[in-house]
C-alpha cells in the first residue's frame, strides 16, 4: 500500500508539473523566469562602479541543465574584441562608432574601439560566482560567462546564483557609455551580468558584436548608489523617491539630502531588462495620462541646442503628444502594461528599453517626436512581445516601424495618404540591388549594414503593411491585437504571428512567411499583353514573373471616366479577400499566366493597372501598367 501511494503522489505531481507548460493557451509553450537583486556603487570620477547581485533562476523548461551563460556586454569595448574586429572588416561600419579620418596609406575608416586605452575601455570583471551558497567554475570568454554549474538543475527546479563583479564603463561608442556627443554623463544600457535566455532552441548565448537581444523574464530589485548631484531615470518605479528628490517626491515635499552620495531603490516587475541613465544637469519633467501612466522625460539644457532647434521648446512640446503617441499605441495594440515611462536624453541615437528609452535630444521637432514614436512603440514590440532580436530583428524593427509611421502621421496630422511609402522604397531598392539576405540571417550575419537596415526596417514594416493587402486592412488590425493579447509577456516567434493572423483571417498564409521571411524570392507581376477579339472584346494577359506568389487586384478604366476592379484570389490561400470587386478564378502558382476576356460594350480602355492601391511590393512597376 505505501509503494503504491507513493507511485501514485508521483503520477499526480508529474502530470501537475507538465500541466504547468501546457498552460496559457500555447499548446507545450513555456519560458524561463528570472528574479534579479542587485546593488552597485558607482564612482563619478573614474566611471567605474561595484555590484553585487543575486538572481533566482527557474527552469520551466523540461530539461535538465548542467550549465547556464551570462552575457557581459561591456566587455565588446575592448581593443581586440569581436566588435572591434567587426568594425575593422564590414565594409560599411556603423558612422557612431569609427573614427571616418582615414589616411592615404589606410583610408578605411577606424574603429574607435581600437583607439580605446585602459581607462577609456569598458569592461566587466567577475569577482566571485556561488551557487546556492557554494562556488562555482565560470570562464569568461568575451562577452559571454560561462558558468559549470554544481548542482545540474532539473525541470521545475530553482537555484540562487550569487554575484560580485566591478565593471568600468566604455567611453561613448553604442547605445551605453560615458559622455555621450551631446554631454550625458551616464547612459547605463547593457551594464549588469545578464542571464541567457534558454528556449525550445536551446541557450541563446550570442557575443555582443552589433545587433539585437534576448532575455529572461524577471522581476528585478536594484539600488543604484551614486553621487546625490545626479538625477536618475529608467526601468521600474522608484522605491524611496521621499529621499531623493531630484522631482519625484510628492509636489511641495522639500528633500534634503546627508552626504556625497545617495541611493535610488527600483523595482520593475515582470520585466527583461533593466537600464537607467544619469546626469547631474538633467531637467526632469512629469506628465501622468488621463490613464495614469507616469510620463518622466529627462533631458539637458543646453544653451548651444537652444539656438540650433529650439532645444527645450521641442522638449517641452514632446510631452503631450508623447501622451497622444501612448493612447495611438493603446487602441490599435493593446493596453500598455506598466505604469511609468521614461524618456531620457542619452546613448547615440535611438534605443528601446523596458518602460524607457535613451535617445539623442539635439533634432528638429519632427525628428524628436519620430524617434520617441519609434522606440516608445517598442515597448511593446519587443518590451512585451519579446521576440528574439538576433533571430527575428524583423518582428521587433519591421513592426514597429509600422506602427510608429502611423502613429506619427496621426500625431502630426499629415494625413499622408501612403504613409508607408518610404518602406517600401527601402525594400525595393534593396530587393533589386543584389545585396539582400534572407529575413532569416542572424542580425549579426549581414554582409552590410545597409542590407541589415533595410531587411529589418523596411522589409519588415512591408511585410505588416502587405499583410493588409492579402487579408484585409480590418483583419490586419484584428490581428495586430489578438497577437498581443494571446502573446504578451511571452517570446513569439514567426509563426506564432501568421498562425494568429491565419486564425482572424481564416486564410492559409505559411507561403506568405516562407516566400517573404527564409528567402528572398520578390514580387513581379506584369500586364503582358492586351489583345482585342471579336464581338467587343478584349483578353487581358497576365504574367507572374517573380518567384513569390500573390492574389492580384487589377483596375481597368475606360475612356467614359468608368472603371472596373477585379480580384484574383490566390489558390493557396484558399479564401478571398472581403473587397468590393469582381471575384474571378483563382491563379494558381504554378500556372505562370493568366487570363482575362473583357466585354468592353464599344467603350474603350484608357489603362490597366495591376495593385493600383500599390500595397504589394512589386519590385517592378514598370509592368504593372498598359494604356494604349
Amino acid at each position: 500500500m505505501i509503494a503504491k501511494k507513493t507511485f501514485l503522489t508521483f503520477c499526480i505531481a508529474c502530470l501537475s508539473y507538465f500541466s504547468v507548460f501546457a498552460q496559457g493557451g500555447n499548446g507545450s509553450y513555456w519560458q524561463q523566469h528570472v528574479d534579479y537583486k542587485m546593488e552597485i556603487d558607482v564612482d563619478v570620477k573614474n566611471y567605474t562602479y561595484t555590484g553585487k547581485q543575486e538572481l533566482v533562476y527557474t527552469n520551466n523548461s523540461p530539461d535538465t541543465l548542467k550549465q547556464v551563460f551570462y552575457h557581459l556586454f561591456f566587455n565588446a569595448f575592448q581593443p581586440g574584441s569581436e566588435m572591434d574586429a567587426r568594425l575593422q572588416d564590414i565594409p560599411d561600419p556603423d558612422g557612431r562608432m569609427v573614427e571616418n579620418q582615414g589616411t592615404k596609406e589606410n583610408p578605411k575608416p577606424v574603429s574607435r574601439i581600437a583607439l580605446l586605452n585602459d581607462k577609456e575601455m569598458g569592461y566587466i570583471k567577475v569577482n566571485t560566482l556561488s551557487q546556492d551558497g557554494v562556488a562555482v567554475k565560470h570562464k569568461t570568454i568575451g562577452s559571454i560567462l560561462q558558468v559549470k554549474l554544481n548542482q545540474a538543475l532539473l525541470p521545475g527546479a530553482q537555484t540562487t546564483l550569487q554575484m560580485t563583479w566591478k565593471a568600468q564603463i566604455p567611453e561613448q561608442i553604442r547605445r551605453s557609455g560615458r559622455n555621450s556627443k551631446e554631454g550625458v554623463a551616464l547612459s547605463m544600457a547593457q551594464w549588469y551580468p545578464k542571464l541567457a535566455e534558454y528556449d525550445f532552441e536551446g541557450w541563446h548565448a550570442n557575443p555582443y558584436i552589433a545587433r539585437e537581444f534576448h532575455g529572461v523574464w524577471g522581476d528585478f530589485d536594484v539600488k543604484i548608489t551614486i553621487d546625490k548631484e545626479y538625477t536618475l531615470g529608467g526601468t521600474g518605479y522608484l522605491q524611496n523617491p521621499q529621499e531623493i528628490g531630484h522631482g519625484y517626491e510628492a509636489e511641495g515635499t522639500r528633500v534634503k539630502h546627508k552626504g556625497k552620495k545617495l541611493t535610488w531603490h527600483f523595482v520593475a516587475p515582470q520585466v527583461h531588462d533593466f537600464t537607467w541613465g544619469a546626469d547631474p544637469d538633467f531637467v526632469h519633467d512629469k506628465r501622468v495620462t488621463k490613464e495614469g501612466v507616469t510620463l518622466h522625460f529627462l533631458y539637458k539644457d543646453n544653451p548651444e541646442y537652444e539656438q540650433e532647434n529650439n532645444f527645450t521648446a521641442n522638449w517641452k512640446r514632446l510631452q503631450p503628444d508623447t501622451e497622444k503617441l501612448l493612447d495611438f499605441f493603446n487602441e490599435h495594440i493593446g493596453p500598455y502594461p506598466y505604469k511609468q515611462y521614461s524618456v531620457i536624453q542619452g546613448g547615440d541615437g535611438g534605443m528601446e528599453y523596458g518602460m524607457s528609452t535613451l535617445i539623442t535630444g539635439n533634432r528638429t521637432y519632427e525628428s524628436l517626436l519620430g524617434v520617441t514614436a519609434h522606440e516608445l512603440a517598442h515597448s511593446w514590440f519587443q518590451f512585451v512581445l519579446a521576440t528574439n532580436e538576433s533571430k527575428h530583428e524583423w518582428m521587433d524593427e519591421g513592426f514597429t516601424t509600422y506602427i510608429s509611421t502611423l502613429a506619427e502621421d496621426h500625431v502630426l496630422d499629415k494625413n499622408n495618404e501612403f504613409p508607408l511609402k518610404n518602406a517600401y522604397r527601402g525594400y525595393i531598392y534593396l530587393a533589386n540591388s543584389g545585396a539582400e539576405q534572407p529575413q532569416t540571417t542572424h542580425a549579426d550575419r549581414y554582409a552590410l549594414n545597409q542590407a541589415y537596415g533595410l531587411a529589418a526596417y523596411s522589409k519588415g514594416a512591408v511585410f505588416l503593411s502587405q499583410l493588409g493587402y492579402l487579408i484585409g486592412e480590418e483583419n490586419l488590425d484584428k490581428t495586430l491585437k489578438r497577437y498581443y493579447q494571446d502573446w504578451k509577456f511571452k517570446h513569439p516567434t514567426p509563426n506564432d504571428f501568421i498562425r494568429v493572423a491565419e486564425k482572424v483571417s481564416g486564410a492559409q498564409l505559411g507561403w506568405y512567411l516562407n516566400d517573404w521571411t527564409r528567402t528572398t524570392n520578390t514580387i513581379d507581376y506584369g500586364i503582358e499583353a492586351v489583345n482585342a477579339l471579336p464581338t467587343e472584346r478584349t483578353k487581358i494577359t497576365l504574367k507572374r514573373h517573380g518567384l513569390m506568389p500573390m492574389p492580384i487586384e487589377l483596375e481597368v478604366t475606360f475612356t467614359d471616366g468608368s472603371s472596373r476592379m477585379f480580384y484574383i484570389p490566390l489558390e493557396m490561400m484558399y479564401w478571398q479577400k472581403p473587397l468590393e470587386a469582381e471575384k474571378l478564378t483563382a491563379w494558381a502558382w504554378g500556372h505562370p499566366t493568366y487570363e482575362i476576356v473583357l466585354f468592353n460594350d464599344k467603350n474603350q480602355i484608357k489603362k490597366i493597372e495591376i495593385d493600383p492601391s500599390q500595397k504589394m511590393a512589386d519590385v517592378n512597376r514598370e509592368n504593372n501598367i498598359y494604356k494604349p
